[in-house]
C-alpha cells in the first residue's frame, strides 16, 4: 500500500480511537512496524497527529494532558505491560481496590472475566466494568469532574467501611528516599485511605515516574508491598527498591 492510503488509514484510526499503538496499525494496514513507525514520524512531524512512545494519539488529546482520557492514552503500551502482571496476582473471589489513577485504570480490560469484586472511586473503571463477571462497588462522595472521579470526606468515610485483600494504586511519584508523591493532595488522601484498608497494596507505576518526587509527599515507601513497573526500568534501579524490602514486578 502506497503512503497516501497508509496516511488515510492512519489518520482515520487516530481520530476514531484517540490513541493507537504501533502494532494494532500495522495489522490493520498489513505493513511492518517499521513502516508504520517511519509514518507515524512523518505525520507528527507535519502536526496530524502527536507521537506517542509506542504508538500515536490524536493532538487535541495531547494538547490537554489533565484530562482522564488524555493520560490514559500517554505509554499505553507500558500500561498494559504493568497491568497484565498485576492481573496475574488477582485470584477468583479477591475483594479489590482501585483508584482513580491512568495505569489502574487500563487494569480493567484484564480482569473483566474475573468472579471478583472492586471497590473504587473511578467512574471509568465503574463504566469499564459494567456488563462484566466483576461486581463493583463504586464509593459515594463529590465528583470531580475533570478527573472522573470521586473525593472528599464522604468517600474517604465509605472506604473505611471496607477490607480488601490488595489495593491497586497508581502514583505521580516515587522515590526510595522519600516514598510516594503526588500531585494532588486530594487523591494522595484516596490513596493513603486504600492502602490502609487492604491487606496487600501494588503500586502500578511506569519506568517514567521512578526517582521522581512531586509536590505532596503522601507516604513512605513502606505503604506499598509490591512495585509493578514496565519493562524499559533499569536494573539498578529496580535494585534500590528491592533493597528497601519491595518486591518488584515488571
Amino acid at each position: 500500500m502506497r503512503f497516501p492510503n497508509r496516511k488515510r488509514l492512519i489518520l482515520q484510526t487516530v481520530e476514531e480511537r484517540g490513541t493507537v499503538d504501533v502494532k494494532e496499525l500495522a495489522d490493520l494496514i498489513q505493513t511492518s512496524e517499521i513502516t508504520i513507525r517511519r509514518d507515524l514520524t512523518l505525520l507528527a512531524a507535519d502536526g496530524l497527529l502527536y507521537r506517542t512512545h509506542g504508538g500515536a494519539m490524536k493532538v487535541e488529546l495531547a494538547r490537554n494532558p489533565v484530562q482522564f482520557v488524555n493520560k490514559t492514552a500517554v505509554n499505553a503500551e507500558n500500561k498494559d505491560h504493568i497491568c497484565r502482571l498485576a492481573a496475574q496476582e488477582i485470584q477468583e473471589g479477591d475483594i479489590i481496590f482501585m483508584d482513580c489513577g491512568s495505569t489502574v485504570f487500563r487494569l480493567c480490560q484484564f480482569i473483566r472475566m474475573k468472579r471478583i469484586q472492586v471497590i473504587t472511586n473511578s467512574l471509568p473503571v465503574v463504566n469499564e466494568l459494567l456488563n462484566s463477571e466483576v461486581k463493583v462497588n463504586l464509593v459515594g462522595g463529590e465528583v470531580d469532574a475533570k478527573r472522573q472521579a470521586v473525593h472528599g470526606l464522604i468517600a474517604h468515610e465509605h472506604i473505611l467501611r471496607y477490607r480488601a485483600q490488595k489495593a491497586f494504586l497508581g502514583i505521580d511519584g516515587i522515590s526510595v528516599r522519600h516514598g510516594l508523591s503526588a500531585h494532588s493532595e486530594v487523591e494522595a488522601g484516596m490513596t493513603l485511605a486504600m492502602a490502609a484498608q487492604a491487606e496487600v497494596s501494588y503500586l502500578l507505576c511506569d519506568s517514567t515516574k521512578l526517582e521522581k518526587d512531586k509536590y505532596v509527599q503522601v507516604a513512605p515507601l513502606s505503604l506499598i508491598q509490591t512495585l509493578v513497573t514496565d519493562q524499559e526500568a533499569a536494573s539498578d534501579i529496580l535494585e534500590l527498591y528491592r533493597q528497601a524490602g519491595v518486591r518488584v514486578l515488571h
